[in-house]
């Protein structure tokens, strides 16, 4: 076990600043660069790869931050799969490990690497044996090998981002992979077809809804123009809702044991656990489908787990987990009773496992009422009309951390869920994730780093 341990401390890492905190310009520098070489990344191509269909894996690429047919593939999936599993292991105590301790957390985040470089090696295997990510004849170890030095890539640029920069790059890459999608969505000009319709704007069929609604208006076609508007609307009625729920709080009094008369409050966010359990979620169903999609492809014939019909599942599980676009089949008039069962096993999916993994995200991430009672103790905070005792404040804050924690996890669920099911510009949940995510990366450059900013960001965020 001590060796083991040994081999988990020397796994290759980015090394860390020296400095206890580091300059709003230099996190701003790394942030950029990474950013920089994502997208560099995700238009490098697979050398050797053969003609596939890589447009049924548009609902993956979005929720795993990735652009499939490039070096980057894989995306942040062995990520995130490796944190499902192992918060599933650490939290049915399957694995007995102490993360309230810095050797249990230095131990879990050693294990927790370790399991994605062997998921980066099982998917880089997975996608081109299973033929998902089909490569010429001769090529496959060679497409294997692309995929884990991309794989790598993610997985240490993830860590400069955490370490260097602004957030984590789990967030990062979902969030220039979604912005990409919803400005070419509004703006995309070029046709399924691949005709411009800039260039024939009356004889060619605009992609972009922005384009798309204009297209529809001078052609006089009600139709046409209700569902192009329907879907920017409902983006924008989905940003405004999200951003809304982020405002939502619960403040926890507290006072200074050794300052008498000074106060604060400390606010408790409604999604206490973040976006994490529904990035989660999403990449839990997003790879059963592709799982499903690549046992199909594999073995010739359809299983419980999904059928599939160019992509998209028709039957099974992934079909039932999938999203319906409920407000196009209004619109148009094909919404059918299958639909209508379809989305509350899709609703009950994520509010189901967003709920799960919000509980395990808070106990294995120092977030519980035990570690938080900790560290305000630490910081000389106790609440006013209590005692000073760890096992009382602990009790005080499990009051409000437990029911957040379950409460907002199901909420944040159902959010995306019925984003998903409302239909907009890109999958309903990659939205959430992107203001969210955005929200939340907007507070931290405000409440970390609005001393040392350059003066005109610094107006700007106020």
């Amino acid at each position: 076990m001590v060796e083991f341990r040994n081999i988990l401390r020397n796994l290759p890492e980015v090394k860390g600043p020296v400095e206890k905190r580091l300059g709003f310009n230099v996190k701003l520098k790394w942030t950029l660069i990474v950013l920089v070489a994502f997208f560099v990344l995700a238009n490098i191509p697979l050398y050797g790869l053969a003609a596939n269909a890589l447009s049924r894996f548009e609902y993956l690429a979005i929720i795993l931050g990735t652009e499939f047919g490039s070096i980057i593939s894989l995306g942040i999936g062995p990520i995130v799969m490796a944190s499902i599993i192992l918060q599933l292991l650490v939290g049915s105590k399957i694995l007995d490990i102490d993360t309230s301790t810095e050797e249990g957390k230095k131990y879990f985040q050693g294990l927790q690497k370790l399991m994605v470089f062997s998921f980066i090696i099982f998917e880089a295997l997975v996608y081109v044996l299973m033929r998902g990510l089909e490569a010429m004849p001769g090529f496959a170890p060679l497409v294997v090998f692309q995929l884990c030095l991309g794989g790598l890539a993610i997985v240490f640029m993830d860590e400069v981002t955490s370490k260097w920069g602004f957030g984590s790059g789990v967030s990062l890459f979902i969030l220039a992979g979604v912005g990409w999608r919803l400005f070419t969505g509004m703006f995309q000009f070029i046709s399924l077809e691949g005709g411009n319709c800039l260039l024939d704007f009356y004889g060619t069929a605009c992609a972009g809804k922005v384009l798309v609604l204009m297209q529809s208006l001078i052609k006089q076609d009600p139709t046409g123009a209700f569902s192009a508007f329907s879907v920017l609307a409902v983006t924008v009625f989905i940003f405004l809702v999200v951003v809304w729920a982020q405002s939502l709080k619960v403040e926890v009094p507290l006072s200074f044991d050794r300052l008498r008369g000074y106060s604060m409050r400390w606010p408790l966010a409604f999604f206490y656990a973040s976006v994490i359990p529904v990035i989660l979620t999403a990449a839990l169903a997003a790879n059963l489908q592709l799982f499903a999609g690549l046992v199909e492809n594999w073995i010739g014939r359809a299983t419980f787990l999904g059928t599939f019909s160019q992509g998209t599942p028709v039957a099974g599980l992934a079909f039932w987990i999938s999203p319906v676009n409920l407000l196009e089949a209004v619109i148009t008039g094909s919404l059918r009773t299958v639909f209508i069962f379809k989305a509350i096993t899709h609703i009950l999916f994520y509010v189901i496992f967003s709920t799960i993994f919000a509980v395990f995200w808070v106990k294995t991430s120092g977030m519980d009422a035990q570690s938080q009672a900790q560290n305000l103790m630490s910081s000389g905070l106790q609440i006013p009309g209590f005692r000073k005792d760890e096992r009382v404040l602990e009790s005080v804050l499990g009051r409000y951390i437990m029911p957040l924690t379950v409460m907002g996890g199901a909420a944040i669920g159902l959010l995306a869920a019925s984003a998903n099911l409302l239909g907009a510009l890109t999958s309903g949940t990659a939205i959430l994730l992107a203001v969210m995510i955005t929200y939340q990366l907007y507070n931290s450059i405000v409440q970390q780093h609005a001393v040392d900013m350059h003066p005109v960001l610094k107006k700007v965020v106020g």
